[in-house]
């Protein structure tokens, strides 16, 4: 357990630059909530509230969930108790137009206090996203050389077959790269020019970056 963090940030950084993995941690650790819009989505639609119920009819059309919709989860999510002082935002925004949206929405208390951004070299994201492999059964992540399970293909936390995913392969690993650079990676100008932009060399040891993240986080 690390000391109780009052930050309200936003975790930046390309596909494989370590966000998810990162923010689950220091959440876990410095009692904060993890927000990931992904698996916020999912929640808000399982338990059948208002908003997931409006963006359940998006999915359901095979189309994406509208930014505002977005934005309203998450300032419903972000008035609840464990997100009451503190949250890690993962996952959104995506887009300036997003990023200048999710400002709008919040202020005082719940304003961000600053982004992280997560740098890494595109040559080595690469190659932890080919060598990722994901449990089918309980969604623990593993790599092939970095972290590997005991027996290949079998994972060591609950036995599920190992899966690599579709978008962890090569042709969807150069697109994912091409629309980050293209639509996320100017939202590092614009968190910066508004003085909330603090980056950390994330190829390094996970525990390194950890260990930096509570200092900047600060």
């Amino acid at each position: 357990m690390v000391a109780t963090l009052r930050s309200r940030c936003v975790f930046l950084g390309a596909p494989g630059a370590g966000k998810g993995t990162q923010a689950k941690k220091v959440a876990e650790g410095a009692r904060l909530a993890h927000i990931s819009t992904g698996d916020m989505l999912r929640a808000q639609v399982a338990a059948g509230t208002a908003l997931g119920l409006e963006a359940k009819g998006y999915m359901d059309a095979g189309k994406l969930v509208p930014d505002q919709l977005i934005i309203a989860m998450v300032k419903a999510r972000i008035a609840e108790p464990d997100a009451a002082h503190a949250w890690i935002l993962d996952g959104f925004p995506r887009t300036l137009a997003q990023a200048e949206a999710l400002d709008k929405s919040l202020s005082g208390a719940s304003a961000l206090s600053h982004v992280i951004a997560f740098a890494v070299p595109e040559a080595v994201l690469v190659g932890r996203l080919s060598g990722r492999r994901t449990c089918g059964s309980c969604g623990a992540i593993w790599h092939i050389e970095s972290n590997p399970t005991r027996v290949a293909g079998v994972c060591d936390a609950c036995g599920g077959a190992l899966v690599h995913r579709s978008d962890d392969r090569p042709e969807a690993i150069t697109k994912r790269l091409e629309v980050y650079r293209s639509q996320t990676a100017p939202l590092l100008a614009y968190y910066r020019d508004r003085g909330l932009l603090r980056e950390v060399d994330a190829n390094r040891p996970p525990e390194v970056v950890f260990q930096e993240l509570l200092q900047r986080m600060r």
